[in-house]
């Protein structure tokens, strides 16, 4: 299971943080979210995991990955290994 660190934003559609829990509801990605504050001063567990302070910050398999673009990229990157593996064992 993967963790989402978002912003408190109420919905998915407002920020950055709202474009990665859609693709992970697209990518069938089962997590679970941790709202953290607005203001970065107060996100220690963010820093404890990443070293910065800026959300979204997603943890999958043990790998804390930031940006969005990043986390959408490396899910991209997951689906296609996943669909490479189901081709290879399929032969």
């Amino acid at each position: 299971m993967a963790t989402l660190y978002r912003c408190p934003t109420p919905t998915d559609w407002l920020c950055p943080c709202g474009t990665v829990a859609r693709a992970l509801s697209r990518e069938e990605i089962g997590y679970q979210e941790v709202r953290v504050p607005y203001r970065k001063r107060d996100r220690d567990d963010v820093v404890a995991l990443s070293g910065q302070r800026h959300v979204p910050l997603l943890v999958i398999d043990g790998e804390a990955i930031c940006d969005s673009r990043r986390i959408r990229e490396h899910l991209r990157w997951r689906r296609e290994a996943r669909n490479r593996a189901s081709v290879d064992v399929a032969r």
